[in-house]
């Protein structure tokens, strides 16, 4: 049995997850509604990733036979102006993404619960990469989105993601 705390952590995480997945996809809404539709392929693809992120903190909880809780996903609220603003928000979701991801480690630390942080040194790995992608998804957007030849070609280059699976397997 998973501290009660700690279950608690990853039942909410879950949530999180699926949250940011309905927040890529309202990302790729707005790109796709200003025809950048590289922009919007890159956040369905964030969105698929944030649901399989999800159904590992699912998973991980039923083979610890805990409960798995479901709770109301959030509906994103921003508005966006201008073509940086969600990637902006995008690479701020990911470091607060980053810091429950840590809290969830430390809770599992504190109680010794080694299966736990065993499961979440993934995440925090994985965390470090969206940070890193967020961050130079951002500098490249600074870099080419005022130039109209530039920003197409960063769209085309963002359009030929494709979707992996990811890698940890419980």
């Amino acid at each position: 049995m998973l501290d009660k705390k700690v279950e608690q952590l990853l039942n909410e995480q879950i949530n999180k997850e699926f949250y940011s997945a309905y927040l890529y996809l309202d990302f790729a809404n707005f790109y796709q509604s200003k025809g950048l539709d590289g922009f919007a392929n890159w956040y369905q693809i964030q969105a698929q990733e944030e649901r399989d992120h999800a159904m590992l903190f699912y998973q991980y909880l039923h083979n610890n036979n805990c409960t798995v809780v479901l709770e109301t996903i959030e509906k994103p609220g921003q508005v966006f102006q201008t073509l940086a603003e969600p990637l902006k928000a995008g690479l701020k979701h990911e470091e607060y993404v980053t810091s429950l991801i840590h809290n969830l480690y430390a809770a599992a630390h504190d109680v010794k619960d080694f299966r736990t942080t065993q499961f979440l040194d993934w995440f925090i790995k994985e965390q470090g990469e969206e940070e890193t992608n967020a961050n130079n998804l951002v500098t490249r957007f600074d870099l080419f989105g005022n130039d109209p030849k530039s920003l197409y070609m960063l769209d085309n280059e963002l359009k030929a993601r494709v979707y992996s699976a990811p890698s940890l397997v419980l």
